[in-house]
């Protein structure tokens, strides 16, 4: 079986964060069952050649080209990617876009509507109810149809499930599955030396508040002295606004910031970590918190965060409302049997479900009941 996975955007910052994560997981699963899965994505910002590769995986890179001044991710594409996207998806016998309303995943996919493929749509929580003009047009001309002809609609939660039937705006195709997201299997880190070592690692985005966790810092450095603040993510606006914030509050020396983290370097910075920190509101499913559930980091997140849930039943985490009380909820978990409870749960979590394995195998299931 050949499948074919779609994914807007791979840089050498994974500037498009979750999707080229998941893309990668899913496909190296996949591997090992035996299917021949490849991914097809736009790249930019790579010194010479684009590479033949996504962080080990196969794949065809088109070179970036904005055509729309603007709108982010929705603004590039590639004329040589459009003009083969029927060939592309002729080639394989599954086609999975990893969707978002730009000019990358949705040609793919209407090209593998039009050549009878059997899609699998997955939208990563991209995919919701807007009132933007270029949002509703894309809608229009192109999103619905995808939703309600795609042989498969994957989805993380209900709320997202609740968000698609929205964007519809009609009766339930009845394709609907949900799929979690899943990550590798870790040893448990053990409970890491020195100073406490608070690790926020996400692009730095105003929805993701990389200012809420500097804020934290002085109320947590009044009982840890020598804590470290480390920041870890590329900038898309926010790290002079959280850098200045720190000067302001005058905890700069505690606050450290690593730029973007390789693939292969996040769980080792994650194994030095006692508490991970993602302020960030609306926030559909992160591979941040399932990457340090694997290794057994507890997390602080908000309940918009599409695992709150999860951490708040099994005491792998916390679950913060307010900004004002993140420095609390930090402190809980720096405490050292409340830490080690929170790490032992949220590693047999990430293990019981959140399992790649596991999702691995539902998803190739589900790739065989299609052809």
């Amino acid at each position: 079986m050949r499948a074919l996975h779609a994914v807007t955007l791979h840089t050498p910052t994974q500037s498009f964060g979750g999707p080229v994560r998941v893309a990668v997981n899913l496909t190296t699963g996949l591997a090992a069952r035996g299917v021949d899965s490849r991914i097809v994505a736009l790249g930019s910002g790579f010194d010479g050649p684009l590479p033949t590769d996504v962080d080990g995986r196969p794949a065809r890179l088109y070179p970036a080209r904005r055509v729309l001044p603007g709108a982010g991710f929705s603004g590039i594409t590639s004329p040589a990617l459009l003009a083969g996207a029927r060939r592309l998806v002729r080639d394989a016998d599954v086609v999975h876009v990893h969707l978002a309303r730009d000019l990358v995943t949705l040609p793919l996919a209407l090209a593998a509507l039009g050549a009878r493929r059997p899609l699998v749509v997955q939208t990563h929580g991209m995919v919701d109810p807007s009132d933007k003009a270029l949002a509703k047009l894309l809608d229009l001309l192109a999103v619905r149809r995808v939703l309600r002809r795609a042989s498969a609609v994957l989805h993380l939660t209900s709320y997202e499930r609740k968000g698609l039937d929205s964007v519809l705006g009609g009766p339930d195709p009845g394709n609907g599955v949900r799929l979690v997201n899943g990550v590798p299997a870790q040893d448990r880190r053990p409970h890491p030396p020195g100073p406490p070592r608070l690790l926020y690692l996400a692009r730095m985005h105003a929805r993701k508040r990389p200012a809420d966790f500097v804020a934290a810092a002085p109320e947590v450095l009044r009982r840890h002295p020598d804590a470290r603040f480390v920041l870890a993510g590329a900038d898309e606006g926010e790290l002079g606004t959280a850098l200045k914030l720190a000067g302001e509050l005058g905890v700069a020396a505690s606050v450290d910031y690593l730029g973007t983290l390789a693939p292969g370097a996040v769980l080792d910075e994650l194994r030095r970590t006692h508490v991970h920190v993602l302020p960030s509101v609306d926030e559909p499913f992160p591979m941040s918190v399932l990457e340090a559930l694997s290794v057994g980091v507890p997390s602080v997140v908000t309940p918009t965060n599409g695992l709150a849930d999860d951490l708040a039943r099994t005491g792998a985490g916390r679950v913060c409302p307010d900004p004002r009380h993140l420095a609390g909820q930090i402190l809980d978990l720096l405490d050292a049997d409340t830490g080690e409870r929170a790490s032992k749960a949220a590693w047999e979590l990430s293990r019981t479900s959140f399992s790649l394995d596991a999702v691995t195998d539902r998803l190739h299931t589900l790739y065989q009941s299609l052809r």
